[in-house]
């Protein structure tokens, strides 16, 4: 057996000069000869590889037109075998020079590489290994590969390259595709659902005027006409509550988000969530679509409602477990909410449970409440599980509840220790939401230098005019595509994910 060279990485990248140098040259010979590939237009597909593989007993012996990138060579003399891929995989190609002709066997040969584009004319057959294949009789090179492919046997590993060069992690590793058709197949899936119920989509702006008091960082840009700063967008909330006053009852929008924030394995730059909201239901009632529509869309794209994420089972059909935070942080860190007299008691609790909270009224029982669940409870959660009651302190849009008016109408639901959405009673009292976004504001100024945030006066003035009760629902759809695909990052499941230029 040939043993195989380690090449150091000034060699490998002198190898691949090397091989792209060869490459162009067989380019220029080929447009010397009249044959420039890139003139191609267009070629007369009849058939894809899963057709006629899937196809045999009907197609056996009747010519097909076929394309694809070719991915592997045998050349045997006077005949070859090779694989071309198309979009819906492999297929095996018998190419012989008595049947496509001496020169173009002899340009097939010489001046043809792993990564071209081809297009075959052949009849198709099985091969005595019960290979499905075609047999060609016309084989022409449509696109020319200028740079070559990673080598088969080590193919491509390096993260860093998969992520930049996404088009060649899905030439190389086939099976990242499949994640991708999941991805669309999961918000088909989604808007099926919801249009199913009635919902409405529709877009809002992605430029917003004004920079809003929610704690999560926008990207700044500038409209040169109107002569204003702009900011990208940070939710799709506020103008969705506004047409549910303008009197549509459903709606939803599947939008992409941007943040100025950090990127984890759950957290990118952009990212795609969908809102909706509903007059006249409440928290409770979202709780329900969420049940459903999970187990809908996992039984449509994964055929169950019993998946595994990262090694663990997890159930998304039926009941949820449903428990408020101040039941979440009893059970998990014992603390007990109800037994904090003032704010003093929830630090000094907190304290010997080791959680730094901060002092003054950025630490009240609600602050300290959330900190102690985010400490002892988030990471314990992981079958699919409701957690509702919110403090009023970290919940500005939300209703506060009747009997307890300290906390509101709110969940978010966790799986496998990850938050994956979050949904509200929506406050619909402007005067309330007034005072909320104020304070809301002043404290983002606090915080951050040169801050601009402002109130979003025009929604404050929207619901003057009357919103009626009414649920909202936010979840990640990357975060959702993770699950249902089984992939550990965020990454994984974005085409394009953001990545810091190379020098």
């Amino acid at each position: 057996m040939e043993e195989i060279k380690n090449l150091t990485a000034e060699e490998e990248a002198e190898n691949l000069a090397e091989q792209a140098r060869i490459r162009r040259e067989k380019l220029q010979k080929l447009i010397g000869e009249g044959k420039n590939p890139f003139i191609k237009t267009s070629y007369n597909l009849t058939h894809r590889s899963a057709e006629v593989i899937n196809g045999f007993d009907g197609l056996e012996g009747k010519e097909v037109y076929l394309a694809g990138r070719l991915m592997s060579r045998r050349i045997m003399g006077k005949a070859s075998f090779c694989h071309i891929q198309d979009g819906e995989g492999l297929i095996q190609l018998y190419v012989r020079r008595d049947d496509v002709g001496e020169d173009d066997y002899a340009s097939f040969k010489k001046d043809y590489d792993l990564g071209d584009i081809i297009g075959v004319k052949g009849y198709v057959f099985k091969t005595q290994t019960g290979e499905v294949s075609i047999h060609c009789s016309h084989v022409e090179m449509l696109t020319k590969c200028l740079l070559p492919l990673p080598e088969k046997q080590h193919g491509l590993k390096d993260i860093d390259i998969r992520y930049r060069q996404r088009e060649l992690d899905l030439i190389v590793n086939p099976e990242v595709k499949n994640t991708f058709i999941k991805r669309s197949g999961i918000i088909s899936a989604i808007r099926a659902y919801l249009d199913g119920l009635g919902f409405l989509e529709v877009d809002t702006p992605v430029l917003n005027s004004i920079e809003i008091g929610a704690s999560a960082r926008p990207f700044k840009t500038r409209h040169n006409a109107l002569d204003i700063d702009m900011y990208l967008r940070i939710e799709t909330e506020l103008y969705l509550k506004r047409l549910i006053v303008g009197g549509f009852e459903r709606v939803y929008e599947v939008g992409r988000i941007f943040r100025n924030e950090g990127m984890d394995a759950y957290h990118n730059p952009e990212f795609t969530t969908i809102e909706m909201y509903a007059a006249y239901i409440n928290y409770f009632d979202m709780m329900e679509i969420v049940e459903k529509m999970y187990a809908d869309i996992a039984l449509k794209v994964c055929g169950t409602t019993d998946i595994v994420y990262q090694g663990t089972e997890i159930k998304l059909g039926g009941k949820w477990t449903r428990m408020t935070m101040k039941e979440a942080v009893k059970k998990y860190s014992g603390a007990d909410y109800d037994l904090w007299k003032d704010d003093g008691d929830a630090r000094d609790c907190a304290k010997k449970l080791g959680v730094e909270v901060e002092e003054g009224e950025k630490a009240t029982k609600g602050h300290v409440l959330a900190a102690l669940f985010d400490a002892f409870a988030e990471d314990k959660l992981i079958q699919p599980t409701f957690i509702y009651d919110y403090p009023v302190e970290n919940s500005p849009l939300a209703k506060r509840k009747e009997d307890d008016p300290a906390f509101t109408q709110r969940f978010e639901y966790f799986i496998c220790g990850h938050e994956y959405g979050n949904a509200f009673t929506e406050l619909n009292d402007p005067v309330d939401q007034k005072q909320r976004f104020v304070k809301q504001v002043e404290e983002k100024r606090k915080q951050e230098k040169n801050c601009n945030a402002q109130v979003d006066e025009e929604f404050v003035t929207a619901l003057e005019y009357g919103l009626p009760p009414t649920g909202g629902l936010g979840f990640g759809v990357d975060r959702l595509v993770m699950l249902l695909t089984d992939s550990p990052t965020i990454r994984d499941v974005l085409l394009f994910p953001t990545m810091k230029p190379k020098r």
